[in-house]
């Protein structure tokens, strides 16, 4: 059964706190926002029939170091009875650990990660565990077989010479299309930051970085999809700058749709 888990923690942001307030809101847009359960195509997706809720991971302590050992440990643990799973982060500082627990269980591991900034900073305010530098640390380590980027439209001198040091493709925003979908290789895992989002579509995120996808856009590149997605990660929306829960609905309605292709 796909699994959910909510990782509350955004110590490691660089612009403003509040992610960590996330994953209870999204679960509540389940219960009592506008929206049914079911998927565009037809699949209703149903906590207790089709995937199971986890809960939160709690953190007795906001230190990098231990929020990432925990992190780690938690999801490799949910692992090991070869279970999918999607986190709510919390800030993309998450996906370091999540997903190299992911690649220690599916060999040559495959990520598309949609998002306004690459996050390979090599040391972003000297903390290696920023959450501008999840990539950067994966890559490094050799976690990943390989890594797609779509929607980057930040693109600096630094990001633009980690991305060619590490291999990985970019699909900058200005030059976006479709045709990455037919490249992507399986084992998948989806890190989707919800400011790859226009912030017309989706205000409740710390940083505002305009000439982002549409809802649409985004909804059809998780439909688009044909290899398996063995994980998936939503982060960085930040209730505290949501207009509406507006940002929520739309997490929500990504989490349905990722879950959809993930259910067996």
């Amino acid at each position: 059964m796909l699994k959910l888990i909510g990782i509350p923690y955004d110590a490691n942001s660089s612009y403003l706190r509040g992610s960590a307030l996330a994953p209870k809101l999204i679960r509540l847009m389940d219960e009592e926002g506008s929206a049914n359960k079911y998927c565009e195509h037809g699949k209703e997706i149903i906590e207790g029939v089709n995937y199971k809720d986890c809960g939160d991971i709690e953190f007795s302590e906001i230190d990098a170091t231990f929020a990432y050992k925990k992190i780690k440990e938690t999801i490799s643990k949910e692992l090991e009875d070869e279970s999918k799973l999607i986190s709510l982060g919390g800030d993309h500082s998450i996906s370091f650990p999540v997903i190299e627990a992911f690649s220690e269980t599916y060999s040559k591991l495959n990520v598309l990660h949609l998002d306004a900034h690459a996050d390979l900073y090599d040391d972003f305010e000297k903390n290696p565990y920023s959450h501008a530098s999840p990539f950067a640390r994966l890559m490094e380590k050799g976690a990943l077989n390989s890594l797609t980027q779509v929607g980057i439209r930040t693109f600096n001198t630094h990001q633009k010479e980690q991305a060619n040091r590490f291999g990985v493709k970019v699909i900058e925003m200005k030059d976006f299309n479709m045709d990455f979908i037919n490249s992507l290789e399986a084992p998948l895992y989806i890190s989707l930051d919800i400011d790859v989002l226009d912030p017309a579509f989706a205000p409740g995120i710390s940083h505002h970085e305009p000439g982002g996808m549409t809802s649409r856009q985004l909804i059809n590149i998780i439909q688009s999809i044909k290899v398996p997605i063995v994980g998936a990660d939503i982060v960085e929306l930040n209730p505290k700058r949501d207009i509406n829960n507006m940002t929520a609905m739309v997490a929500y309605k990504l989490f349905k749709e990722l879950a959809s292709k993930m259910i067996n």
